[in-house]
């Protein structure tokens, strides 16, 4: 269990911060932009569980999902792609149990008939608030991958959660019966 005594260490007041491994680097760099994002995301998803009933599905999946997310940000804070380094890493059963909920969940979805605007409920709102996020996390992550080694298990679980996201907000629109709809071109018809 990590113990944290002092919130403030003046360590970052010239614009760098330590990374697991005692590296310095600038809050601007790609890595601390993706650790960032991923946090950012499991506020989105901590906002959406306040509106969730603790006991539902829904919550207990985005429960698991936000101690994941801490997982990935352990694993962007030591630097590497190795799996199997001794560090914290998103493994591939992670991402597999994420494949799982949104098989079982998308079960019990109406068929899509058309894209969904995000809203509807006030949950699923929330949820796919979440998943926007998560997007913009993955996109900072790949970008970290095109010039830095990045565990592969942690591009997918990105990729993945946002998937998983929007089954969610689905069953939270009545199980897709009522989400709002994308009609093309509706407000440029005389």
């Amino acid at each position: 269990m990590v113990k944290i005594d002092k919130i403030y260490t003046r360590g970052g007041d010239k614009g760098k911060t330590s990374l697991g491994d005692g590296k310095r680097l600038s809050k601007n760099s790609m890595r601390i932009s993706s650790i960032g994002d991923v946090d950012e995301t499991n506020c989105a998803i901590g906002l959406a569980l306040t509106i969730l009933n603790p006991e539902e599905e829904a919550a207990k999946v985005l429960s698991r999902v936000q101690n994941d997310l801490f997982d990935l940000g352990a694993d962007l804070a030591i630097p590497g792609a190795d799996i199997n380094d001794g560090n914290l890493r998103i493994q591939k059963i992670q991402v597999t149990r994420l494949e799982e909920d949104i098989d079982s969940l998308n079960e019990n979805l109406s068929t899509l008939q058309s894209f969904i605007l995000p809203g509807g409920a006030k949950s699923a709102a929330h949820i796919h608030a979440a998943r926007a996020i998560v997007r913009r996390a993955e996109r900072s992550l790949i970008a970290l991958a095109e010039s830095e080694a990045v565990n592969q298990f942690a591009l997918q679980y990105l990729n993945r959660l946002s998937d998983l996201l929007f089954v969610l907000a689905r069953t939270k629109n009545d199980f897709g019966k009522s989400e709002p709809l994308w009609v093309p071109g509706k407000n440029i018809k005389k």
